[in-house]
């Protein structure tokens, strides 16, 4: 059995761990992207985090891993079952699935595609489901997404923007629920992601190569610690682990109570117009994570403070190019930020 890096003992990479926290709070942000340097723990935060959520509760049987107390986003072959008169099918716990979409993938391996077996041993067409019915109310992760082909990213707008994956093709019409968090990893320098494909994602971090001798030593003594007696590390961090699920499983239970004053309305507003973002995204995903932000720390309403937080991470990827200002995105929301909130 392959063993996960525990979420804790990641070492700094402060702003990508709480960006991952709150997806997992509040999946209907968008995701996370994730820019910076190769081997900073993009990949490990995200299969760590999975691995320490609470298991799902899915249908017996089901291939796309339906919630049993969800009517609406369900398959095709669940809702058969609820309209046939069995109002609540029977439900196992399953874990949190993380599936990898890789570059050079097809566009059938990522959507489904026609079950050659089946067909030609059967004669049946039948429906072999892809990588996105696998990701279904999971994470989805793409290393690498700047690099992604354009097919596949607009095949990943439709179905990030409808939470449906609809195939028709070799005579078969099929639909099913894709609802997960997308998680891109990139380096900006190796290539530039689409306008649109960009936009999808709720947040954007920035990692950087620890530049302190203290934390690059800490973060070898620990990844080779990990390696050499996985069971014993998982053990000492366990405790740290549990603390991080009771956050989110209480997080998750309290952001439909967390009062979103007007004042903080208008100050994502007022945010967003003197950064000048396009569209009203940019508004409702600031709203949001601040939401989540409270949710996870026990807050009852949204304030400066979680507004302040989250500023960077919902809007840096939302700003148009500036030829009259040489500061990057980052720098731009922290000076709007402070201009607006105070240092």
């Amino acid at each position: 059995m392959a063993h996960t890096f525990p979420f804790s003992a990641i070492v700094g990479q402060d702003e990508m761990k709480l960006a991952i926290l709150i997806a997992a709070i509040d999946p209907s942000l968008g995701g996370v992207l994730v820019l910076g340097d190769r081997g900073t723990g993009k990949s490990t935060a995200v299969r760590a985090l999975a691995a320490l959520l609470p298991p799902m509760k899915a249908v017996v049987g089901c291939r796309y891993g339906c919630d049993p107390d969800d009517s609406r986003n369900v398959c095709e072959e669940c809702a058969a079952l609820r309209a046939a008169g069995k109002t609540k099918p029977k439900s196992h716990l399953v874990p949190v699935p993380v599936v990898d979409l890789p570059l050079g993938a097809t566009e059938d391996r990522v959507v489904g595609a026609l079950d050659l077996e089946r067909a030609l041993s059967q004669g049946i067409k039948a429906f072999e489901p892809g990588l996105l019915a696998r990701a279904h109310r999971g994470f989805l992760y793409i290393d690498e997404v700047n690099l992604l082909e354009d097919h596949l990213v607009d095949l990943l707008i439709d179905v990030a923007a409808s939470g449906e994956n609809v195939v028709e093709r070799e005579g078969l019409s099929v639909r099913h629920p894709a609802r997960f968090v997308l998680v891109g990893s990139g380096n900006p320098e190796e290539g530039e992601l689409r306008p649109q494909l960009l936009d999808r994602f709720g947040l954007s971090v920035e990692v950087r190569t620890p530049d302190d001798l203290a934390s690059r030593v800490e973060v070898v003594r620990r990844r080779d610690a990990f390696e050499r007696q996985p069971q014993a590390f998982l053990d000492q961090w366990h405790a740290e682990d549990e603390k991080v699920r009771k956050r989110i499983v209480g997080g998750r239970k309290r952001l439909d109570e967390v009062d979103i004053p007007d004042a903080a309305r208008e100050r994502a507003a007022q945010l967003c117009m003197a950064l000048g973002t396009d569209g009203l995204r940019g508004d409702l995903t600031l709203i949001r994570a601040s939401r989540a932000l409270a949710a996870l720390q026990g807050d009852k309403a949204v304030s400066d403070a979680h507004l302040r937080r989250v500023a960077g991470p919902a809007l840096r990827h939302r700003l148009r190019r500036n030829p009259l200002d040489d500061a990057g995105s980052s720098a731009r929301v922290l000076r709007a930020v402070a201009e607006l909130m105070g240092a």
